[in-house]
C-alpha cells in the first residue's frame, strides 16, 4: 500500500486495536517504536505502521 493511500488511524483507534492505554501509545510513538505523523493538531498513525509494530513485537519476543 502506498503512503497516499495509506488508512490513517487516531490515537483511539490504536487504542482499540492494540489493548493499550493512551499513555502507552503516545510512549512507543516518542520512542518510536510506532510511526506517526501530524496533521494540523492531530496526530494520525498509519494501519501499515500498527501492523509493522505487531511484527516486530512478534519477533521481538521470540
Amino acid at each position: 500500500m502506498t503512503t497516499a493511500t495509506a488508512e490513517l488511524l487516531t490515537v483511539p483507534e490504536v487504542m482499540a486495536r492494540l489493548k493499550l492505554g493512551r499513555s502507552t501509545v503516545y510512549d512507543l510513538i516518542r520512542s518510536r517504536r510506532l510511526v506517526s505523523i501530524t496533521i494540523g493538531r492531530s496526530r494520525r498513525i498509519p494501519a501499515d505502521a500498527v501492523r509493522d509494530f505487531i511484527v516486530n513485537a512478534i519477533e521481538e519476543a521470540a
